[in-house]
């Protein structure tokens, strides 16, 4: 029996990370197919068939951000033996990948859906769950640093979780707007200063 179509003439995983970074570096919004296609080397219906959409796409680039350049505040929450490494080792990690020079800078999740219409409210909604579920990632780990007593019982968890990824979304959009990895840093100690005694 004859194998029906042909085989995919690219490599799924490398078209996907090139898309990943087009994303990244123009949103979703000013992102057009004609960009997509010639950064994934494919046409419009090898798109389409593979990942169902420009939408369907995105997400997907999304999922694979959170795995690579995008998993380093999972990874400090995780890691990290006291609340205060994290918090710290989550702004500086992050800090140091925001100004890569063979990268985009700043954060895909925080940037790439910084511009919408209305008709593409579903993607906002989707990387506002997204950086909701960051603070609250990091809100756990307050709290577990309460628990194991390297924060001072009355800590209000969820303002200095709100306040640490204000600072982590402000040094994504430094990045972007040009600042250098050592005025990221100068943020980032001030930022440390405030950590509750």
């Amino acid at each position: 029996m004859a194998e029906r179509g042909r085989p995919r003439a690219f490599d799924r995983d490398e078209a996907l990370r090139r898309a990943m970074e087009v994303f990244w570096e123009h949103g979703f919004e000013c992102t057009s197919m004609s960009d997509l296609t010639g950064a994934m080397g494919i046409n419009s219906p090898s798109l389409y068939a593979a990942f169902g959409g420009k939408e369907a796409l995105f997400r997907e680039a999304i999922e694979l951000y959170g795995r690579t350049d995008g998993s380093l505040t999972a990874r400090a929450l995780r890691e990290e033996p006291t609340a205060r490494a994290s918090i710290e080792a989550m702004l500086r990690d992050n800090a140091l990948v925001y100004t890569a020079e063979d990268k985009p800078h700043g954060c895909m999740v925080v940037l790439a859906g910084s511009s919408y219409t209305t008709r593409n409210t579903a993607i906002r909604d989707f990387l506002v769950e997204m950086r909701k579920g960051t603070t609250e990632d990091i809100r756990r780990r307050l709290e577990r640093g309460v628990a194991e007593g390297d924060l001072p019982a009355e800590t209000d968890t969820a303002a200095l979780a709100s306040f640490y990824t204000t600072v982590l979304y402000g040094l994504s959009i430094q990045a972007r707007d040009g600042a250098s990895l050592e005025e990221l840093g100068r943020s980032i100690d001030t930022a440390l200063s405030a950590w509750p005694a």
